[in-house]
């Protein structure tokens, strides 16, 4: 399942971001979306773990808690849709 982070701090890594999950079970990857020009993070990334139900814990463990100094918000991610 690919699940969604977001009002992530600035200063959070993608290996602190994995390391919050992995008290869930397993973590595929982590990604947190980067400004293409500067470099520097937009606030939000993506988890993916190969685990539904493990997945959904994370969801509801992680969701409005506290990452980096920040409440963060935990979804599951939806598709991207192209803009037509």
């Amino acid at each position: 399942m690919n699940i969604y982070v977001g009002n992530l701090h600035y200063n959070v890594t993608e290996d602190e971001l994995k390391e919050v999950f992995k008290g869930y079970g397993e973590v595929i990857s982590a990604k947190i979306i980067t400004d293409k020009y500067s470099g520097r993070s937009k606030g939000f990334g993506f988890i993916e773990m190969p685990n539904d139900s493990e997945a959904k814990k994370a969801i509801d463990g992680i969701n409005g808690t506290e990452i980096g100094g920040r409440e963060v918000k935990v979804n599951q991610a939806r598709e991207r849709r192209e803009n037509y």
